[in-house]
């Protein structure tokens, strides 16, 4: 849902997260009940943050509780991001 969407409740709640390496690269499996506009994005610019040693983990329960987008990480590019499934 972006700014301005007729969506009247933006509450979604993560069910799931994990970050894996897998090779060379790190995913970021996500599993929620729906998800805002950027908002795995910024989860993603978030957690990246914590890794650079930028951010404390024990910060993102305040950073989510807060509901304040600048208090969270930089959203990162779309690109290396992929939906891999949908369920209803």
């Amino acid at each position: 849902a972006a700014s301005g969407s007729v969506v009247k409740d933006t509450t979604r709640e993560i069910y799931f997260a994990q970050l894996q390496k897998r090779g060379d690269l790190l995913v970021l499996d996500i599993v929620g009940s729906g998800f805002l506009y950027n908002m795995v994005r910024i989860l993603t610019g978030t957690l990246i943050e914590v890794g650079r040693g930028e951010k404390m983990a024990e910060s993102i329960e305040g950073i989510l509780e807060a509901k304040e987008r600048s208090s969270a990480g930089f959203t990162v590019p779309a690109r290396g991001l992929t939906l891999s499934e949908v369920r209803y």
